[in-house]
Formats: C-alpha cells, sequence, structure tokens
C-alpha cells in the first residue's frame, strides 16, 4: 500500500517537542525556559493594535474576500520598499501576498515541481520547507553544510541532476542563525541559471540582519525575475504570528501559477493581517528598529556568554537573528538531550535532528536555541543551567 501524502512526511517537530512537556512539573524557582519555536509571544504594540480595532469596526471591506494575489496597496507598498533596499526595480504586479511564509514556499513548490522533481537544500534544514516537499512527492537533496554554516555553490552544482528544479536558501538562516555573504547567494543565482532552476531565498529574518544596507545584490540585476523567487514573513517584524501574512516576489508569469495555488487553497490572504502589516511598513519604522537592536543585543548576550559553555566543550556553530545553533559535548544523540533538558533543568530547546538527514552526520550533536523570547537575563539564566550538566 502506497503512502498518503501526509503520511510520507514527519510530525512537525515543535509540536512534537511541546509533547515532552506533558506531565512534567517545573520548580518554583526554575520556571521552564522555551526556546524551541521561533516566534514572537507578544502581542503587536499597542498603537498597531488600535489601528488593527480600528480597521475591524470601520473597514467593512476588511471582512470580505479580497484579491487573491493580496491587498494591491500592500503589494506596492512592498515592492517600493525593496526597490529601495535593495537597490533593484520591482513593480507591484511581482508581488504576492500570502498567508505565511510557510504558504509562499509551498505556492512556490507547487509552480516548480511534478512528482519525483528535485530541490536542493542546504543543511541545517528548515523542517517545514522538507515536509512540503515531501508531502509534494518531491525529493529533498540536503547539502551538507560548508564551513561556518555557509553553503558552497560548487558543492551545490555537484548534485544537480536532470531532475533538479530548484535551490531552496533561508538567510539569516534557520536553524543556523548566520548570514549568507552577498557573494555566497550571487554564486547560487549563478548556478541556477546556469541550470535553469530556480532560487529561492527566505527572508523571513531580513529585518534582524545584523548587517547595515542591503544583504545581497541580487534585485540589482535587471533580469532578476528570470531566476530568483524571494520569501517573506511580517509575522516576525510585527508580532502578527496568529494573523498569517508572508509575500512571494517573483516575475509576474511565476505568479500567475501561484494565483492558483493560492486561490485553490485559502482565495485570499488574511484581510486584517494584510491591513495591520500595511499600517506597520507606514508607522512602525522606528519601533522595528528598536525590535532589530532588541534581537542584535541577545545575539551578543549569547556570544558574549558562551565562553562559559565552552569552556564545558560546548561549541556555537552559528548566532544571528532568532537562532544560537550549538554543538553538545555529551555522548548521547540531540533528540534524547534535547527531552533529558526538560526533566532535568526545566529547558525546552530543538534536537539538531530535527534539521539534518541521517545521511548527513552531526544532527545528533547539535541543538537549536530559539532566542528571540528571552532577555540577557534568560540567556545567562539559560547558559547556567546547561553549564550544570555533567557527562
Amino acid at each position: 500500500m502506497s503512502l498518503t501524502r501526509t503520511a510520507s512526511t514527519f510530525a512537525p517537530p515543535v509540536m512534537e517537542a511541546r509533547r515532552w512537556l506533558d506531565g512534567v512539573s517545573h520548580p518554583a524557582d526554575r520556571p521552564l525556559l522555551n526556546v524551541s519555536q521561533a516566534a514572537p509571544v507578544e502581542p503587536p504594540p499597542p498603537q498597531m493594535l488600535a489601528a488593527m480595532a480600528e480597521i475591524v469596526l470601520n473597514d467593512p471591506e476588511a471582512h470580505l474576500y479580497g484579491p487573491v494575489l493580496g491587498l494591491p496597496d500592500l503589494r506596492a507598498e512592498v515592492a517600493s520598499r525593496w526597490s529601495a533596499a535593495y537597490h533593484g526595480k520591482l513593480d507591484q504586479a511581482q508581488v504576492a501576498i500570502t498567508s505565511g511564509c510557510n504558504q509562499a514556499f509551498a505556492a512556490a513548490i507547487a509552480t516548480l515541481c511534478a512528482e519525483g522533481d528535485e530541490v536542493i537544500i542546504p543543511a541545517p534544514y528548515y523542517f517545514n520547507h522538507v515536509m512540503w516537499l515531501d508531502m509534494s512527492g518531491v525529493k529533498t537533496v540536503p547539502l551538507a553544510p560548508g564551513s561556518g554554516l555557509i553553503p558552497d555553490a560548487e558543492d551545490a552544482a555537484r548534485l544537480v541532476t536532470p531532475r533538479t528544479r530548484a535551490i531552496a536558501l533561508v538567510s539569516p538562516n534557520n536553524p543556523g542563525g548566520v548570514e549568507y555573504p552577498a557573494d555566497t547567494l550571487a554564486a547560487f543565482r549563478d548556478l541556477a541559471r546556469v541550470h535553469g532552476l530556480a532560487l529561492i531565498v527566505d527572508e523571513t529574518y531580513r529585518d534582524f540582519d545584523s548587517r547595515t544596507g542591503a544583504p545581497h545584490d541580487l534585485f540589482s540585476d535587471p533580469e532578476w525575475d528570470d531566476t530568483l523567487i524571494q520569501l517573506y514573513s511580517f509575522s516576525k517584524a510585527y508580532r502578527l504570528t496568529g494573523h498569517r501574512v508572508g509575500a512571494i516576489i517573483a516575475s509576474v508569469e511565476r505568479l500567475a501559477e501561484v494565483e492558483k495555488f493560492l486561490d485553490t487553497v485559502t482565495i485570499c490572504p488574511n484581510q486584517i493581517g494584510q491591513r495591520a502589516a500595511l499600517w506597520g511598513m507606514r508607522n512602525l519604522d522606528d519601533w522595528l528598529a528598536g525590535e532589530r537592536q532588541e534581537i542584535l543585543n541577545r545575539r551578543k548576550a549569547i556570544v558574549d556568554g558562551f565562553p562559559k559553555l565552552a569552556a564545558k566543550g560546548w561549541e556555537l556553530l552559528g548566532c544571528g537573528a532568532y537562532f544560537a545553533y550549538v554543538k553538545h559535548p555529551f555522548d548521547i544523540p540531540s533528540d534524547q538531550l534535547a527531552r533529558n533538558l526538560v526533566k532535568e533543568i526545566s529547558v525546552l530547546c530543538l534536537p539538531g535532528t530535527m534539521f539534518m538527514p541521517d545521511e548527513i552526520e552531526g544532527g545528533k550533536s547539535q541543538l537549536r536555541i530559539a532566542f528571540a523570547n528571552i532577555d540577557s537575563d534568560g540567556i545567562t539564566d539559560l547558559f547556567n543551567r546547561l553549564a550544570s550538566l555533567t557527562p
């Protein structure tokens, strides 16, 4: 009997990890530190909540079906801002709004791949990308991590076959946190173009990149849309996770195919969420700059505090955006260690086995720490707890 689409992939990792909490109590002086999920837990800022309330009460169209490819004003705002930020030329017609960035990836793959096709993804990878490829009958071809978790286009070139349809990158990276250099992204763009592939670049965490200026020059190429598909999420920037608002930037021809997918799955993106995202882009630049700085401060706290763990044999493999990706020193696989951490030190994090295929070594000695929801004091507490562990 053949597997169904959903049976062809694994259980959602974040939901699986939450089940490790069942039946476990935590002492009053050692509350749970949940560093498992890369999503803000705070609601949008008060001024955005007020704007959203106004939308709910006084914008009747916010409660109706809208355009399948999204609110025209939001699409135009993204095109304008991206053109300025990336020193390129983007048109509103090259932007579509989706129900979160995961749907943007799903839509892109639906336009690119048929049963048995292949997509190259660097490991460690974002597990939901692999889950969607599995459920689409598409083979994930893992690319072993390069130095500093930066993938190498020359290594990827050796994985291209007649069934390859795309290369998918995430920068700043989930789970590794690393920011891919502009030269790396350009090399992958050139590789994809030579082979007639799509280059998917997921920039969900672009608002928290530590670099100033454009992180790459892909959009400055006048022919960018013959190869590049960029994905984005408003959820992290404006705390709109529950409203599911993302974006896909691609050629007009590609978006005509995307429209078929979106119309069938959700008909239109969340109307209130779209309007909130537009309001945020027009009114919250200073607030978002403060959010970015806070994340950068937490990243610094990770780097500055890590010597405490390094002295115990831990290694910091990558750090940036919402994530620290670490190597543990213990002689047990990371999936077992992660379960033990819940009971022994009240820490919930995800093991590297959730981000690495069995055929590439490393996952069993790695953990992902999502630090977006713990401040500097929480990071100090986390490191103290981890340092207390003995082999």
